[in-house]
């Protein structure tokens, strides 16, 4: 948990950057623990086992002493100077994979594990942490989707700001002050209500097939005030975020539990670490209800 390793680099063919953004290195162990859990093929995690441990090295040289984790590396090797409440809910998620990742191949990595304590508590407790980007639907569902906010302290945080980003009948909006919801951010809000036992799931799931085109595709989202699609395109993640919403509530592979449970531990919250860095004598850590900040 130490801002000061060196940058790492990122090499993959003809490619070498410096930087890169820690959310998105990190996330590369989810989506080899889910190819495990889908097709137990053990001789791809191997091959991956590197490229995992090199993302998550460079993922934590920026997590601070606090366990917040920055949002960035420039491309000159020096870290940005906020970190994101999304990017580290999601961030939580990923580590709690690479730790089963180097438990099932034989290569523990203890380190990792207390670094994601550490980060899951600062993101269930300490908002004050984090760059204030609360007009976005994702850092209100966030937390509850990547695993540090579960149980009673989940159920308050997505009633709270229920009204403000979820349009009944459409699905969630993308940001709070604009008309218009997405197909992508539904889905994972979708994921977060189930991941809770949330009944709702199922009927934000149906509000959102709207979306799909005759095609079998989905638009990105939908304009309400101008009643048109917009943007006006199909996107892959948007497809990605539907096919992992009707795996989760139909639970027709064996990844379908992934933001429930990673290597039969339920995701939730957690002690930090080391509760000094971030200023706790004692760690709440369920039934919490944090404060967020508007703006």
């Amino acid at each position: 948990m130490a801002a000061g390793r060196p940058a790492a680099k990122w090499i993959l063919g003809e490619i070498d950057e410096p930087g890169g953004e820690s959310n998105h290195a990190a996330y590369v162990a989810v989506g080899v623990w889910h190819e495990l859990l889908i097709t137990g093929d053990t001789a791809f995690v191997e091959r991956m086992w590197p490229t995992v441990r090199g993302a998550i090295d460079y993922t934590l040289g920026l997590q601070t002493a606090r366990g917040e984790i920055i949002w960035i590396r420039r491309e000159d090797g020096s870290p940005g100077d906020h970190a994101l409440l999304t990017g580290c809910s999601s961030i939580y998620q990923a580590l709690r994979c690479a730790v089963a990742l180097g438990e099932y191949l034989g290569d523990p990595q203890p380190d990792w594990e207390l670094a994601a304590d550490q980060l899951g508590h600062v993101v269930a407790c300490h908002p004050e942490a984090f760059a204030d980007k609360s007009r976005f639907s994702m850092d209100w569902y966030y937390p509850v989707l990547g695993g540090p906010v579960r149980g009673p302290a989940a159920a308050l945080r997505l009633s709270d700001d229920w009204n403000t980003f979820v349009v009944a009948g459409l699905g969630c909006r993308c940001v709070s002050d604009q008309p218009w919801v997405t197909g992508a951010e539904t889905c994972e809000l979708v994921i977060a209500l189930h991941a809770i036992g949330d009944g709702r799931a199922e009927e934000l799931f149906r509000s959102m097939q709207h979306l799909r085109h005759e095609d079998g595709s989905y638009w990105t989202g939908y304009q309400f005030a101008h009643d048109r699609h917009f943007p006006g395109d199909r996107s892959t993640y948007t497809a990605a975020a539907m096919i992992l919403a009707a795996d989760t509530l139909s639970g027709t592979t064996p990844g379908a539990t992934i933001f429930q449970e990673i290597g039969g531990r339920p995701l939730g919250p957690c002690a930090p670490a080391d509760p000094v860095a971030c200023g706790c004598e004692t760690a709440p850590v369920s039934g919490t209800r944090v404060e967020r900040r508007t703006g």
